[in-house]
Order: C-alpha cells, then structure tokens, then sequence
C-alpha cells in the first residue's frame, strides 16, 4: 500500500512514471544532507528514489551527515567553503540559528514563488508551520518531520491494576495514583522519559500555557530571557525528583536512551516523541501498548493548552542555480503532496504537514487500523497556540537544552533542589542568550 501511495503522489503532482536509468542520465542533481538513520534513513531515500522515478528532470540525491546538530554545523562550514548542499535538514531547536545566517538561506516561499510552483502555507498545519514562518506568515523553510510527545502504556500493566489508560490518566495527579498501583503489582519502574528538556520542560511549559522565555518565547526578537523556573515547572521537576527515589520516576538519558526501559517492560509509562512510534512498535515483544496526550498537572490549570513540535525542517540555502532551485520547488511540492505525507506520517509517527494528508490518511480509514497515530495530531490541535505555546525561537538554544539537562540530573541525583536547578539553568542560559544576541548575523 505504501508503494501505491507513493506512486499516486507522483501522478497527482504532475509526474511521469518512469525508470530509475534514464531519470539519472539528463537530471539536474539537487544534493540533500540529512540527520536520518535507521529505519528513518531508508524511508527517505525510498521517498528520494520515487521522486526521481516520476520525472526525468531532476534527480535528489540524500546524504546523510550524521545527527541534527552535526548536521547544521556541517551545512554552514560547507557554505562558508562553498560546497553547500541545496537542502539542508535543521532541526527545530537550530531555527533561529538558520534565521540569523544572513545570506545563507533562500526561503522556501521565495523559491516556490520563483519556481511558479503553486504553494499556499494555509494549507499547512498552523501548529507545524508557524515554528518556520515570519511573523506575516511566510514560510522560511519546509516543515518536513514534525513530531510531538505522547504518553506510551504499556496495557497489560495497566489491565493488571484496572485502569483506562484513555481516562485515568489525563493527571499527573492520576499518573501519581497509578504508578503506586504498579509497582505494588510487581512493576519495577513507573514513569520514564526521553528528551528530558524537550518533554518535561519546553512542552510542560507550552502545556500548561506557561512562559518558557520572554518576547513571545523568542519569536519577538533576539533580546529575550529565559523565564522557565516558574511555579508550575518546578513543582513538575520537583515531583519527579521525588519520584526517583522509589523508581516512581527512573531517568534513562538525554535523547531517547530510556526507550530501551520501556520496550521490555521495565517502566510501565514512558513519554518520548510521536515520531518513536515506528520504533516502539518494532520494538515491543511481550506485551500491548498504547498512546495517550501528555497529562496536565490539574492542580496547576482547568484544561491544557497543546503542545509544541520538535522534529525538523528543510532549508535552501544560497548559492545553486536556478534550475536547481526548480527542482527543489518540484520536490517540496511531492513532499507536501497528500499521499506522500500520509505514508511519511503513519509509517513514523510524524505528525502530517498538512491538512489534506490528514484527511487523507482518515479517508483511508488509517486511523482505524493505527489509532495511536492520530493522538498526536489531536494533542497538537488540542487549542489555538497562544504566545507561550507555539513554540520557541531562542538562539543557541542546542547549548541551553545541555544546561537545563545538566541541571535536570542534578535534581535526579539528589545533588540540587528543583528550584536551584532552573534558576541555575535561566542564569545560566541566559548567558548563551546575550551571547548569541551580540553575534546574531555576524
């Protein structure tokens, strides 16, 4: 079913089906860095290999350049040589990172716009899209694997001790009850998670409506300051501090070391990106999962808000032809196309770009088959993002995320309070703010 969806993307955007030999021969090569491996990396050369199929013109050649972060340094010291690729993948975190690189980019709406391929950023979800948009809502790069965190269960531990994961776990304060629960029916390990700053912070803030920064958490400029050591984000990441001593809570790692901790039933609870799914899915032998939002502290506020993206975008950078920024235009429009999003989006748990894919994907009764694709989706669109959760543009903002998970194990080891710790990471980061302001665009 994939291949056929891939295949119709190509028929609807316009393209000729065709074999791979004579494609390559006379194509234009558009070169594409990117931080996929595993499993991820084959789906993007198999998204490559179909896009070339489908047209003769241009040929998209993926190079994988090791993690995000080796990535987007690696595609600014090529552009600084003038060996740059023409799409470079950036992870969310290094966005005002690529806005202030003065020259390097070409924006996506500019390209498209250049290229007369047609391209309306309404039909985008508002939730993916202003991450990578200009305040008057021009697209400066193209949302490509966008995720949120979700909530896994595991559903057999949770039979055992009678609870509805798709009710009764909506609270901290509930997820408090039921970690107890387990672990006096034999579980080891109640709650554990990936992307500590990302999942227990950044998105605990955007959640609860909370500010993460000043200036609109950075999307109103570069002179902002960091404002995440509030009430509600301490008493979060005092209570799983707390939770660490009896493994109520148990740390796992930066990243997604903790999955492992999940996947073969040692922790009953694990919050990690929707984008884990394929991974999770492969992964579990021995007993059923589900998907679920991420709980609200009910204490702290009547509803939650919606959370935030992590994940990535492409970005064109300066210095190609035209006829090479033409075929970068032909792709992102394959890439956007609905069926090619839809498998993207339910093969990894990627949140879909765009509104149709979605539909599309829920007219396939996909969503049937895979309900725990859809949560995310749902949690993401919960509500309208406000100020404090459509995201966050803050500069260095790869070095912040260390400070605040160095000051996160602190707390897990027993060594700061939760208080001491985020006033330590705001001071701290708020350095490497100051920092980046005096630099920005040099």
């Amino acid at each position: 079913m994939n291949k056929t969806w891939i295949v119709a993307a190509a028929v609807a955007a316009g393209f000729t089906v065709g074999g791979f030999a004579g494609a390559a021969d006379a194509a234009t090569k558009v070169e594409w860095w990117h931080a996929m491996g595993g499993e991820l990396g084959q789906k993007v050369e198999q998204i490559a290999k179909d896009f070339n199929a489908g047209q003769s013109d241009y040929e998209i050649v993926p190079v994988y350049k090791g993690n995000y972060a080796e990535t987007m340094t690696g595609a600014i010291a090529a552009f600084r040589a003038g060996q740059q690729p023409a799409i470079v993948q950036v992870f969310e975190v290094g966005t005002a990172t690529m806005m202030a690189a003065k020259g390097a980019i070409k924006p996506v709406y500019q390209v498209m716009e250049e290229a007369g391929e047609p391209f309306d950023p309404k039909a985008y979800l508002q939730a993916v899209t202003g991450y990578y948009s200009t305040t008057d809502g021009r697209m400066l790069s193209m949302p490509f694997n966008s995720s949120t965190p979700v909530m896994y269960v595991n559903l057999d531990a949770a039979q055992k001790v009678g609870i509805d994961y798709k009710t009764d776990l909506a609270t901290w304060e509930q997820v408090g009850d039921y970690i107890k629960k387990a672990q006096a029916a034999g579980s080891t390990c109640g709650l554990t998670t990936g992307w500590p700053s990302w999942t227990q912070l950044e998105n605990v803030s955007a959640w609860h409506n909370q500010p993460f920064a000043s200036k609109e958490n950075g999307f109103g400029g570069f002179d902002t300051e960091l404002t995440f050591n509030g009430p509600v984000q301490v008493k979060h990441l005092e209570t799983l501090g707390e939770w660490q001593k009896t493994k109520a809570f148990d740390y796992g790692g930066r990243r997604s070391d903790a999955r492992p901790k999940f996947i073969s039933g040692e922790c009953v609870l694990y919050i990690d990106s929707s984008a884990s799914l394929a991974g999770i899915r492969n992964g579990v032998k021995d007993f059923t999962f589900g998907v679920t939002m991420l709980p609200y502290w009910k204490s702290a506020v009547e509803k939650p808000q919606n959370s935030i993206i992590g994940g990535a975008s492409l970005w064109v950078l300066n210095g190609k032809s035209a006829e090479e920024y033409k075929g970068v235009a032909k792709f992102f429009s394959y890439l956007s196309s609905p069926e090619v999003q839809a498998d993207w989006h339910l093969f990894t748990g990627y949140l879909p770009i765009t509104t149709a894919a979605y539909d599309y994907a829920k007219q396939q009764g996909a969503y049937d088959k895979t309900p725990e694709a859809e949560v995310a989706i749902h949690q993401i669109n919960l509500n309208p993002p406000t100020a404090n959760s459509k995201g966050l543009r803050l500069g260095n903002f790869v070095q912040i995320r260390d400070v605040i998970e160095e000051e996160m194990e602190q707390v897990f080891a027993g060594k700061k309070t939760a208080k001491a710790a985020l006033d330590d990471a705001k001071t701290r980061g708020d350095e490497l703010l100051r920092r980046f302001e005096r630099t920005a665009g040099n």
